[in-house]
């Protein structure tokens, strides 16, 4: 990799942002023999998944983390660079606190019974057998797609269920798969994400799901290695500010370049599209998509304990937690040979809005409580705590991805999902149609974004 200044550059393609989906698509372009640049506005690649070791000497997954069996593409990277992974820890009693405070220890994927469970499971099945008729390479040919995308996902349980305690359920599902409210999300894209995704239980559980498994190093080693494989193609601290059409290719200025080549692929989250200016503007269709695509709020914390004591008292470090609590969700974080316990908590939505307007002393205090209501008092004394607060981290505004608001998928999807914008592709896990939102979905969109560019570079060179 390379930070080198010069004043312009000629390549044949120009990708503009290094996470997951820029880094592929570079590298399926090398892979081609198509000579390519990659400019990103931040030091580092990896984009919203992001890794550092604390100051307790634990390395912590700071963005996107899990692998599951059928990331398919996401495990054959892996396996390419030789980036090992192990097994999520879950063994243990879970813990559920409810809204009244009621604390239920239970084992499995969900209590046997309590308030609103038989409810909640009976919608949820609902919301698999609806996700089965969706079209996830053509969404708007779904029957009921309009329908559908008319509704937040609020107003679909509401009208389905009178049941508080279910709806209470149904919200903290919302808030953690999305990081954001049922009010605020189109209930189709609730159903096409859950399709994208192998249904309900995929992306809920962790043994054989998308939380199965971490990676030793961190998930962005697979990132760091494709970097590798990129040397000297990639510009770090080198945000996009424009990109021209011209009649003979683009014209991506940056505050210290202007790269010109012969296609462009944007690969950012639909959020960070708005800091760039188009010349020409942007068609109606990618622009309305990007408005109706806001990014999600969420925060992860980590607290490090000299071990993960909660083990040793029979309980997994899984949780979740209604009522005031600012977390909605724990994991057991520690290190894969236990030297450390690290507990994550996850702060979302209207919970986030509130809890980071606090003091640091204050965030702190109200994580803490909420991480020794589940693990135990032994879990207000911290050797280390490390917040990362997305919607604050200046180039990504947000995570873990976006979503779509009601009525932006009848509106802009035909035209704006991922259609090309003259000679400006889109990649990017939410133009994926598998594992969307995800980091296996990032990988497929660098994939197809790749391979549009490939054919239309190749119907150019075809004589006539």
């Amino acid at each position: 990799m390379t930070t080198r200044e010069t004043s312009a550059v000629d390549t044949e393609v120009v990708v503009v942002g290094a996470g997951y989906a820029g880094l592929t698509t570079a590298w399926r372009l090398a892979d081609a023999g198509v000579d390519v640049v990659v400019l990103e506005a931040a030091g580092r690649v990896g984009g919203r998944v992001f890794s550092q070791v604390s100051r307790s000497g634990v390395r912590l997954d700071l963005g996107g983390q899990w692998i599951g069996p059928s990331q398919r593409r996401f495990h054959a990277l892996a396996d390419r660079f030789g980036c090992r992974t192990f097994p999520t820890w879950e063994t243990g009693r879970h813990v559920e606190i409810r809204a009244d405070g009621t604390r239920v220890d239970y084992a499995g994927g969900a209590p046997d019974a309590g308030p609103g469970i038989e409810e909640y499971e009976r919608v949820t099945a609902l919301l698999d057998a609806l996700a089965r008729t969706v079209d996830l390479e053509r969404p708007w040919s779904t029957p009921r797609f309009a329908e559908f995308d008319a509704l937040s996902a609020e107003d679909f349980f509401r009208a389905e269920t009178a049941d508080e305690d279910a709806r209470l359920r149904l919200a903290l599902t919302v808030q953690g798969v999305w990081c954001a409210e049922p009010r605020e999300i189109s209930f189709f894209h609730v159903l096409f994400y859950l399709a994208s995704g192998g249904g309900y239980e995929q992306l809920m559980e962790t043994r054989g799901c998308a939380q199965d498994a971490r990676f030793s190093d961190g998930a962005d080693a697979v990132a760091h290695a494709l970097a590798k494989s990129l040397d000297g193609r990639i510009r770090l601290g080198d945000p996009v500010l424009s990109i021209r059409q011209t009649a003979h290719g683009v014209a991506v200025t940056t505050g210290h370049t202007v790269v010109r080549a012969r296609r462009a692929v944007v690969a950012v989250p639909p959020a960070a599209v708005e800091r760039i200016t188009f010349d020409p503007v942007l068609p109606p269709g990618r622009r309305g998509w990007v408005r109706h695509s806001p990014m999600g709020r969420v925060a992860k914390v980590h607290a490090v304990y000299e071990e993960p004591f909660w083990r040793a008292a029979g309980r997994s470090g899984i949780a979740t937690l209604y009522g005031d609590s600012p977390v909605g969700v724990v994991f057991d974080n520690s290190p894969e040979d236990a030297s450390r316990g690290v507990l994550v908590a996850f702060v979302y939505g209207d919970r986030l809005d509130r809890w980071a307007a606090g003091t640091d002393s204050g965030r702190r205090r109200e994580v803490l409580a909420a991480l020794s209501a589940v693990a135990g008092t032994r879990a207000d004394r911290p050797v280390d705590y490390v917040e990362k607060i997305w919607p604050r981290v200046g180039w990504t505004i947000g995570g873990y991805e976006c979503f779509v608001t009601p009525g932006g998928w009848t509106r802009y999807g035909r035209d704006g999902w991922r259609e090309p914008s003259g000679l400006v592709h889109w990649a990017g896990t939410e133009t994926a149609s598998v594992w969307n939102g995800y980091i296996d979905g990032a990988i497929s969109s660098g994939e197809r974004a790749a391979a549009e560019v490939v054919g239309a570079l190749a119907a150019v060179r075809q004589p006539g």
